[in-house]
């Protein structure tokens, strides 16, 4: 039997075919027309995005008004400390402070007014009053000195009662001066302010003012008082409030 049919059927195929595909082109021009000439079909689905383009160059300033500045933002995160700068110059030694001066001359004197009380190495309190003496012998008018030195509040001791003027006797180790004079009252006895002394203890037939020079007045070991010259020597007792 042989593989390829004959050659009449072949051809006959071949016709066949022809004519369909004519007829099929007809009938496609024939409904052309039709479509043409119908209603729109729907939009299809928008395509991809495609690439961003170059950036363009910076515009001109709009010519509008200016809006309003707007808050500032957050403060971002401290950043590291740089590395340390090299050191300045040296100024020049500035002055003392006001404070610092008067701290210094307040401090100073508490010095000194210490190392004379150091001085006194006895001391007696009575009532509102203390008595210091520094075991010394000197003038009436070095006595003053002293005293002031320490800034005593009625300088020399001035007993204004017995018991007063047993706390002078009681520190004194001999006879002692004691802020009373009469130099420039006409006899009659004054502290050194000037005001009139009221307790007295004068010694038997004591203030008899000798050679009208005896203006200061001393206490005697037992308690009791006379004048004597100011120019004399005898121990210093100072008297303070307490």
């Amino acid at each position: 039997m042989s593989l390829f049919p004959s050659l009449p059927l072949l051809l006959l195929i071949v016709v066949t075919a022809s004519c369909t595909e004519t007829e099929n082109c007809e009938n496609v021009q024939k409904t052309c027309p039709v479509i043409a000439c119908g209603s729109p079909g729907i939009n299809g689905l928008p395509g991809k995005d495609g690439h961003d383009g170059a950036k363009g160059e910076k515009g001109e300033p709009g010519q509008g008004l200016r809006g309003f500045q707007g808050p500032p933002g957050k403060v971002g995160p401290q950043g590291m400390p740089g590395p340390p700068g090299l050191p300045g110059q040296v100024g020049q030694k500035g002055d003392p402070g006001d404070d610092l001066v008067n701290s210094l001359a307040s401090l100073r004197s508490e010095l000194d007014q210490l190392k004379k009380w150091l001085i006194f190495s006895l001391g007696k309190k009575v009532g509102k009053k203390f008595y210091f003496t520094n075991g010394e012998k000197m003038t009436f008018d070095e006595v003053k000195t002293l005293c002031a030195q320490f800034q005593a509040s009625n300088f020399v001791a001035i007993p204004t009662n017995a018991e007063e003027n047993k706390a002078i006797q009681d520190i004194a180790s001999g006879e002692a001066f004691l802020g009373i004079t009469n130099e420039e009252t006409d006899g009659q006895s004054v502290d050194l302010t000037g005001k009139r002394v009221t307790y007295q203890n004068w010694h038997d037939g004591e203030r008899n003012n000798v050679g009208s020079e005896e203006h200061c007045v001393t206490l005697l070991v037992d308690g009791t008082w006379n004048d004597i010259t100011c120019s004399a020597s005898f121990l210093a007792v100072c008297e303070y409030s307490a």
